[in-house]
C-alpha cells in the first residue's frame, strides 16, 4: 500500500498534467490539428542552433569516459565557474564557482533549496497566483506552505498582507519572476520593500529568513522589462535557475542555485546544498547537458513566436471584455473568467470547443485561466474565434 503522503499527492495529481492527458485523448479522438491544446509550458521555440552545435561537438571529442561519468555533487568546477562568470557580467556581481551548484532543472534546485534548510514544521510563504507544485515541493521537505494574495489587478505582491504573514516559524519565501501563471514581474520597489521587511523580522525574531528567487522565465521578457536580481538587494536569498526556457531545453532537466557569500553560515550552507543534491537522489545535474550549456552561456532561444502569440491574445481578451494583464514576461497569459469562474470557463471551452485551459484554482485563483500560449502562431490565430464564441456564451 503507498504512503499517506502519497495518497494525498495522488489524489492532488496536478491539473496542468491532467489537462495534458486530456489533450491527447481528445486529440485521438477529434485529431490533433482539432484540439487546442494551452495546457502546458513546453516551448514551441526550437532550441537554438547552438545547442546542436555543441552535442555534436562535445560527442564527437572522444572522451566518453569524462563525458559521462560523475563528478563533485554541486556539478563540474569549470561549469560552475562559466555560470558564475555569466551572471557576473550580466548582473554587476562577484560570484565564483564556490556560489553555484549545477541542478537537475529549477525543480530539482528547489527541492534542493528546501531539502537544506526546512526543519519540520517551518513555514515557507508564497504569492498567489503561484506554481502549484510549490505546494508539493514544501510539504516533501516537512514544511508548512503559507499563502499570501496578490494584488488581484497588478498581481504584485501584498505587502502589508506579507508582513503580517511572518512569524517566528518563517523559514523562507518563494518568488516567481517573472510569474507563473500572470507573466507579471516583479518591479525593484516591491523587491526593495520585501527585503527591508525582511531584515526587520530577521532582527525582530533573531532568525534567518531565506527568499528563494525561482526564475526559469528570467530571459523570456518583453519590452526590455528590468528583472530585479535579489542577491543585490537582500543576503540571505537563493536564486533557483533552469534552462528548459531559455534554452527550449525542458527534458534535459539542466539548472543551478545561486547560492551568495553573503548567506548566513555561508560554508555550512553549500555544504548542505551540494548534500541534499545527492540524498534526493539527483546525485548530480546531468554531466552531457552541463558541458552543452557551458558551450552556450550566451545563447538564447527566439522569442518573435511569444511575443507575436502574446500581443495576438492580449488584444483579444481586451477587445472581448476580459480582465487581463499584459504579461511581462513568460510564455502565459492569465484573464479572468467573464463569470468569474476560471474552473466553468475552462469545462465549458473543452467540452464546447475542444480547447484545453488550466483553471485559476490551481495556482490558488480560483477567477482565473492560464493560457500556455508557447505554441505555433497558426494555433493562437484559430484559437481566436474560439474566444470570442465562449465570451458570447458567458455573456
Amino acid at each position: 500500500m503507498i504512503s499517506e503522503k502519497m495518497k494525498t499527492l495522488v489524489a492532488g495529481n496536478s491539473i496542468i498534467r491532467v489537462m495534458f492527458e486530456e489533450g491527447k485523448r481528445l486529440a485521438s479522438l477529434y485529431g490533433a490539428e482539432n484540439v487546442l491544446d494551452f495546457s502546458l509550458g513546453n516551448p514551441s521555440a526550437p532550441p537554438p542552433e547552438a545547442v546542436k552545435d555543441a552535442l555534436l561537438e562535445i560527442l564527437n571529442s572522444g572522451k566518453d569516459s569524462e563525458i559521462h561519468a560523475y563528478m563533485n555533487n554541486a556539478g563540474y568546477e569549470d561549469m560552475r565557474g562559466i555560470v558564475a562568470n555569466h551572471i557576473n557580467k550580466l548582473q554587476g556581481t562577484k560570484f565564483a564557482a564556490r556560489n553555484i551548484i549545477m541542478t537537475v532543472g529549477a525543480a530539482g534546485g528547489l527541492n534542493v533549496v528546501l531539502k537544506a534548510i526546512i526543519n519540520p514544521g517551518d513555514e515557507i510563504i508564497m504569492f498567489s497566483p503561484f506554481f502549484s507544485e510549490y505546494v508539493n515541493y514544501i510539504a516533501n521537505a516537512d514544511g508548512k506552505a503559507v499563502i499570501v494574495q496578490s494584488d488581484i489587478k497588478t498581481f504584485q505582491p501584498d505587502l502589508a498582507a506579507f508582513e503580517q504573514a511572518i512569524t517566528k516559524n518563517t523559514k523562507a519565501v518563494i518568488i516567481n519572476s517573472p510569474n507563473n501563471p500572470t507573466g507579471a514581474v516583479y518591479s525593484e520597489e516591491t523587491i526593495k520593500a520585501m527585503s527591508s521587511i525582511l531584515e526587520s523580522k530577521q532582527k525582530e525574531y533573531s532568525s534567518q529568513i531565506y527568499i528563494i528567487s525561482d526564475e526559469p522565465y528570467r530571459e523570456i521578457v518583453y519590452n526590455n522589462t528590468f528583472i530585479p536580481y535579489v542577491t543585490k538587494y537582500y543576503n540571505n536569498s537563493f536564486v533557483v535557475y533552469s534552462y528548459s526556457k531559455s534554452l527550449s531545453l525542458p527534458g534535459e532537466r539542466i539548472g543551478y542555485i545561486v547560492a551568495p557569500d553573503e548567506l548566513f553560515e555561508f560554508e555550512t550552507l553549500i555544504q548542505a546544498l551540494t548534500i541534499a543534491n545527492r540524498i534526493l537522489g539527483f546525485v548530480n545535474a546531468p554531466s552531457l547537458f552541463q558541458r552543452v550549456v557551458g558551450k552556450c552561456i550566451d545563447v538564447n532561444v527566439d522569442m518573435t513566436v511569444y511575443t507575436k502569440n502574446m500581443e495576438l491574445l492580449y488584444d483579444t481578451f481586451n477587445r472581448l471584455g476580459f480582465e487581463c494583464l499584459k504579461p511581462q514576461g513568460t510564455f502565459y497569459i492569465f484573464p479572468r473568467a467573464i463569470n468569474n469562474d476560471g474552473a466553468a470557463f475552462c469545462k465549458k471551452a473543452a467540452e464546447d470547443h475542444n480547447i484545453l485551459l488550466v483553471p485559476g484554482k490551481a495556482f490558488g485563483c480560483p477567477t482565473h485561466f492560464r493560457i500556455a500560449f508557447c505554441q505555433e502562431h497558426e494555433k493562437i490565430q484559430r484559437s481566436v474565434e474560439k474566444f470570442e464564441a465562449l465570451a458570447k456564451q458567458f455573456k
